[in-house]
């Protein structure tokens, strides 16, 4: 057995029902829309679900105007339920925010006087 293999031999990840993914599609939605209001116009926000070696895995990502891209990884268990709870998704969608800001902010110099 590899050290980091995430499952047993022959056994499959969880995978989630189409009322799951649907729950899920919902909140991740919820989360970029946050996320958007928060942000100016000039930062691109998107979400996807996909199939990980450990089972579903959600990502929202924020592009900013210059800077990297900031994402925030969501795995929801299956067994408990995938749906996130409201202070969650307000949690996530202010973080990544606030990281897509600090990434404008760190793309400039700290020297650089303001624009005239």
């Amino acid at each position: 057995m590899y050290g980091n293999a995430p499952v047993e031999p022959g056994s499959q990840p969880p995978e989630l029902s189409p009322e799951e993914r649907k729950v899920l599609r919902r909140d991740l939605e919820s989360v970029a829309a946050e996320t958007r209001d928060l942000l100016p116009g000039e930062f691109v926000v998107g979400s996807e679900i996909s199939a990980g070696a450990n089972g579903p895995s959600a990502t929202v990502a924020v592009q900013p105007p210059v800077g990297p891209i900031v994402s925030a990884d969501y795995s929801p268990d299956v067994d408990e339920g995938v749906e996130m709870a409201a202070d969650e998704r307000s949690d996530i969608a202010r973080g990544l925010a606030a990281s897509a800001a600090l990434q404008v902010k760190r793309s400039f110099p700290d020297d650089q006087p303001p624009a005239q």
